[in-house]
């Protein structure tokens, strides 16, 4: 059984063609379409055409609140031309095969819990660090949607009370995402803003730049707020932190510290959330992606 698996982002999409084990046999990238969803579908159709002879199906993860049972996708994320839209009735159009997709943060939550660094919970819950922060919760080793599809939506924490005038620079996603690291880099080094990337950041940070090293502390303290009032909220066994900078060994290390350094400020203490680092980084939507199409399918 051979499978095509994309995984939609802001910038690029990921595709793979896979087994029911989750083997990759190929991999490729080309750009997101920014235009129109005739463009969208378009490229997801040129490569459906590759591969249409070998697949049985198509399955996707991808920014937005999603009803995945239905296809439908109530918002497109950074994708604003998906949203309002029966996807899988749109992408049938041009790629007449079975169709599943999910949100990207749901489907990395699901990667962890099939076979990746979250296996053995029953609970969890998994923090994407990303352009903003996305992330999805398991109840009892099942994807946790909520009423709205919203569950696990985590950027849309408020972290202060002005966020109820309207500044959006008080919410999670705008302060944890990536961007809001490199916003602070650029203004103490005085770079411009376009030349400052997650993976600037960390050559400041590994070389022992004690700069953004107070940063990244500052950062990572705020992050680790918002995971104690997640701990206290679900009460997971395990918070998993995925994305790009998650390879970075000195964040996690610098969360894990912040855990610690909480646990010694707080008098009224119940318990440390449990960190981890994702297992599977940037496969993990693509992983995640497989197991929905594998679960409706009554493969898995």
């Amino acid at each position: 059984m051979e499978l095509l698996v994309f995984d939609v982002g802001g910038t690029g999409i990921k595709y793979a063609t896979m087994n029911e084990k989750a083997d990759f046999i190929e991999k490729g990238e080309v750009q997101t379409p920014r235009d129109s969803i005739e463009s969208f579908m378009e490229v997801i159709g040129s490569i459906f055409d590759k591969y249409k002879n070998r697949i049985t199906g198509i399955a996707m993860s991808m920014p937005g609140r999603i009803d995945s049972e239905r296809g439908y996708a109530y918002t497109g994320g950074s994708l604003q031309y998906n949203a309002h839209k029966e996807i899988v009735t749109v992408l049938q159009q041009r790629c007449p095969v079975p169709i599943t997709i999910e949100n990207d943060g749901k489907c990395a939550a699901l990667a962890e819990v099939w076979m990746g660094n979250l296996k053995d919970c029953d609970d969890a819950i998994v923090v994407i660090l990303g352009t903003a922060v996305g992330g999805g919760i398991i109840k009892d080793k099942k994807l946790h949607k909520g009423k709205h599809f919203a569950a696990g939506e985590f950027s849309y924490i408020f972290t202060n009370n002005s966020a109820f005038k309207g500044k959006n620079s008080d919410i999670w996603g705008t302060q944890a995402g990536v961007s809001g690291l490199c916003i602070s880099v650029s203004k103490v080094k005085d770079l411009p803003l376009e030349e400052v990337s997650g993976k600037v950041v960390f050559e400041y940070a590994n070389s022992g730049d004690k700069e953004v090293l107070s940063i990244l502390d500052d950062y990572c303290y705020r992050m680790v707020l918002q995971l104690y009032n997640l701990q206290y909220v679900y009460d997971p066994e395990r918070i998993a932190i995925g994305g790009g900078i998650s390879k970075q060994d000195i964040l996690i290390e610098y969360i894990k510290r912040n855990v610690e350094k909480h646990a010694d400020e707080l008098e009224l203490f119940l318990v440390k959330p449990e960190i981890v680092r994702c297992k599977f980084s940037n496969d993990s939507n693509l992983i995640g992606a497989l197991c929905v199409y594998l679960t409706r399918s009554g493969l898995l």
